[in-house]
């Protein structure tokens, strides 16, 4: 099995176990469950192993550690919780080494194995996505949460002190999801969704265009069209009043519902908020708000991408025609094609079609995964001695 192969294989493991560790009651209260869960799929991992790999006598294996939360990085392999995002919220944890962490599970484990890179999940999709095509200047996270990373001049950092870096170039991680402006369209759905997170008044960028929080805008929109315009009749249904019941998943689906009677629609009105007997003309009003919050969400996205461009001057008609490459990584870009091709035409259209012409979206599938693999080798204790 070749490293990317075993990469990819792990990241699969991890990602199908985390989905379901996430639904577990207990996970917003146990710091150390979720790092003792990372260090036993770890272990499961590393025993599925083929024989046909062999780790060299006295070496530890190596891992680049994606933990797509904001850190404070104090080195290439350690960093401190800043806070939690994506509907996570333990207050007790800010501030903790996240790398001594996982290590500490990793000797509960009895894993000999060494973190050599702590790596944010969108500047291990930009490194993945540099490493592969040297155009890559940026890349974005839209999945659950969302995020971005471009390649910046290091004297175009203010904030810079020290030695500039040999190449000139410095990453930067901006945490977008947190950007807030009296520019954003905020509804009264969006005021009320953020008053009622675990975290008011932070994240509110990405509580407009991910897909943690697509379908929710979507049900508090739903059940306000039914407690004033009866929509689903005079009874309001008991589920569409529970928060997240209605996921962007699901929200997708309906969405891309083509089937002359909205078969699909009727389903998941059925299925997920226990809603029944639905008409034609209620179920293209369900599309019609899917639409419409989708839309919104990726015409945003696509304003925050040009705005990474316009900083590095790859917005500007007439300049040196450089191909200019964004690496996108995440589960709402990929799957949710009505999101994807929205947010697409939306770029093409602020950026003009001469522009536009040179400038691609790439989709990293598993970026993160193989972008931290590889800074962990470019950062292995090893390296001198192979050389």
């Amino acid at each position: 099995m070749t490293g990317t192969s075993q990469v990819k294989l792990f990241h699969s493991q991890f990602c199908t176990l985390s989905d379901q560790w996430i639904t577990m009651s207990h996970v917003m209260f146990f710091f150390q469950e979720l790092f003792d869960f990372i260090a036993a799929a770890l272990a499961k991992f590393v025993a599925s192993e083929g024989e046909d790999f062999h780790l060299l006598e006295g070496r530890q294996r190596e891992l680049g550690f994606t933990f797509s939360f904001p850190v404070k990085q104090s080195s290439i392999a350690s960093g401190t919780l800043i806070k939690w995002t994506k509907g996570f919220s333990i207050d007790e944890t800010v501030g903790a080494d996240v790398v001594a962490e996982l290590s500490s599970a990793l000797d509960r484990q009895g894993l000999d194995m060494k973190v050599t890179a702590l790596v944010n999940d969108t500047i291990g999709t930009l490194a993945g996505g540099r490493y592969d095509d040297n155009d890559v200047v940026a890349a974005v996270i839209l999945g659950t949460g969302t995020n971005a990373a471009y390649v910046e001049r290091a004297n175009a950092i203010p904030k810079w002190h020290g030695l500039l870096p040999k190449s000139g170039d410095m990453v930067i991680n901006m945490e977008w999801g947190n950007f807030r402006s009296s520019h954003l369209p905020l509804t009264e759905f969006d005021q009320a969704l953020d008053a009622e997170s675990l975290n008011p008044g932070e994240q509110i960028y990405e509580k407009l265009i991910s897909g943690m929080y697509l379908g929710e805008i979507v049900r508090r929109v739903l059940l306000k069209m039914t407690e004033e315009a009866s929509l689903f009749g005079d009874d309001i249904p008991p589920k569409l009043k529970i928060p997240f019941i209605l996921r962007t998943p699901h929200m997708s689906m309906m969405h891309h519902d083509t089937s002359p009677d909205l078969r699909t629609v009727g389903a998941k009105l059925k299925d997920v908020l226990g809603i029944q007997g639905t008409s034609l003309k209620t179920r293209r009003l369900v599309v019609d708000v899917c639409d419409i919050v989708a839309k919104r969400g990726a015409r945003l996205a696509a304003a925050g991408i040009h705005g990474v461009l316009k900083k590095l001057g790859r917005d500007i008609p007439g300049s040196d025609k450089h191909r200019t490459v964004i690496a996108m990584d995440g589960g709402l870009y990929e799957h949710y094609t009505i999101f994807s091709e929205t947010l697409e035409n939306t770029l093409r259209e602020m950026l003009g079609e001469e522009v536009s012409s040179s400038v691609v979206i790439k989709l990293a599938n598993d970026g993160s995964g193989i972008g931290a693999a590889l800074l962990a080798a470019a950062h292995s204790q090893y390296l001198e001695a192979e050389v």
